[in-house]
């Protein structure tokens, strides 16, 4: 199933419901909508009531950060409360109490469950024992689950997102041998977080999500793009559609040279050539079956121009962005950006345009653009720089986790930020 996420404010209950349809209407076949406070547990319940008088049956799930009070008032009124494990509650004694009682609640008005870890948010008790690893989000993930099963619920889904391709996929595999050993096994919500917009956000969606869903794990689809939410959709959709078997690739011929992969397209435009060629090499260059690749070939153009890929270079460029996607070959800085949601309180994507733009020639460095101090600080655990929305025009830098600059206007905090990361290299 494909699922996107509002990226309006929730107390705007008019383009919440507007947005809702369009994405409904789009394809989405879950909608997420963030749900900050216990001040919005009326707007979400007057958003689904619009809704269904609209005749929109879209399912809606309410996205819940440091409220696990929010998460429990709400639950009667969407059909799924996603929480994450790391942020439910800093005592793990007072999570488990609060989870049973969240439990009761969805147990009571049939309301779903996602158990939503992110990488860099996993909380101090699991990283004392695992580390920020993929170990410790399934082992995370796993105890969660079992707190959910001992109250005799299991209208359970779990996601596992990171940034990170090698991260993301690693921590889905052992979650699901996990359960699989355990005898009890729950769907699971694939992404890469924060995966950015453009060629290189749906290449890197690409590359994670189908691996995954090639190796059988994988039952909702959410592909998360720093662009308006309806762009999400056609990507999602082509996956889905691809791994039930329905769409097949435009790969026309494949050799190898040694370790090094040589694949020829004929595309019927440029998009379908990135996706194609993210799911056809993504797996075998993330798993290092092999150590590089080259394209040849042709993609059709918007004006039905027949466009080679070695003549206009494309061949190079999508190779060096499919290798940075797997973490083999590092060509430009890496950037993780998130999606924009209701808690974000100032134009994601132009900051994330123009932090590109800037920074492009930092080959070796990892920048991430964030649109709140919500997710920001512990889910850009790959960063090694952080620019993060406050609201107000104002914006945070960090050098890993750590704020070095906080209340900056916006209109200089690119030239700030240019200023501490060549200061310090």
């Amino acid at each position: 199933m494909v699922q996107t996420m509002c990226n309006t404010h929730t107390d705007d209950i008019e383009a919440t419901v507007a947005q809702t349809m369009r994405l409904a209407a789009a394809g989405a076949q879950i909608v997420r909508i963030t749900c900050p406070g216990l001040q919005d547990v009326e707007c979400m319940k007057e958003i689904r009531s619009r809704l269904r008088d609209k005749g929109c049956t879209v399912p809606l799930v309410a996205d819940i950060h440091f409220s696990a009070r929010t998460a429990i008032a709400v639950a009667p009124f969407v059909e799924k409360v996603r929480i994450n494990p790391g942020n439910f509650h800093k005592d793990p004694q007072q999570a488990a109490m609060l989870l049973k009682e969240l439990v009761s609640v969805c147990k009571e008005h049939g309301t779903a469950i996602r158990i939503g870890l992110n990488h860099g948010s996993l909380g101090e008790h699991i990283t004392s024992m695992y580390g920020n690893t993929p170990e410790g989000m399934a082992q995370a993930a796993m105890h969660w689950i079992n707190m959910c099963t001992s109250e005799g619920f299991h209208n359970i889904v779990v996601s596992l997102k990171a940034s990170n391709t090698v991260t993301m996929t690693e921590a889905y595999r052992r979650l699901q041998a996990m359960m699989e050993e355990s005898g009890e096994v729950y769907p699971l919500h694939v992404g890469v977080t924060e995966a950015g917009g453009g060629d290189s956000g749906r290449i890197k969606s690409c590359v994670g999500i189908s691996t995954l869903l090639a190796e059988g794990i994988g039952d909702t689809i959410r592909v998360s793009l720093t662009e308006d939410p309806e762009a999400e959709i056609p990507v999602a959709r082509y996956l889905s559609d691809r791994y039930s078997g329905t769409l097949r690739s435009s790969l026309r011929k494949v050799t190898t040279e040694g370790r090094r992969i040589l694949a020829g397209y004929e595309a019927p435009s440029r998009e379908k050539l990135l996706l194609d060629a993210s799911c056809d090499f993504g797996r075998s260059l993330l798993l290092r079956q092999a150590d590089d690749i080259s394209f040849s070939g042709t993609y059709t153009a918007e004006d039905g121009r027949l466009v080679s890929l070695e003549d206009d270079g494309f061949a190079g460029y999508l190779s060096d962005e499919l290798m940075q996607a797997c973490r083999r070959r590092f060509y430009r800085p890496e950037y993780i950006a998130c999606p924009g949601c209701g808690r974000t309180m100032y134009d994601l994507q132009d900051a994330l345009r123009e932090v590109m733009e800037r920074t492009f020639h930092l080959k070796d460095t990892v920048i991430a653009v964030m649109g709140c101090i919500v997710n920001g600080p512990g889910e850009m655990a790959d960063a090694d720089w952080g620019y993060v929305g406050e609201g107000g025009g104002k914006v945070s830098i960090y050098k890993g986790k750590e704020p070095v600059l906080t209340h900056v206007p916006s209109e200089i905090a690119v030239d700030k930020l240019l200023e501490l990361i060549e200061g310090g290299r």
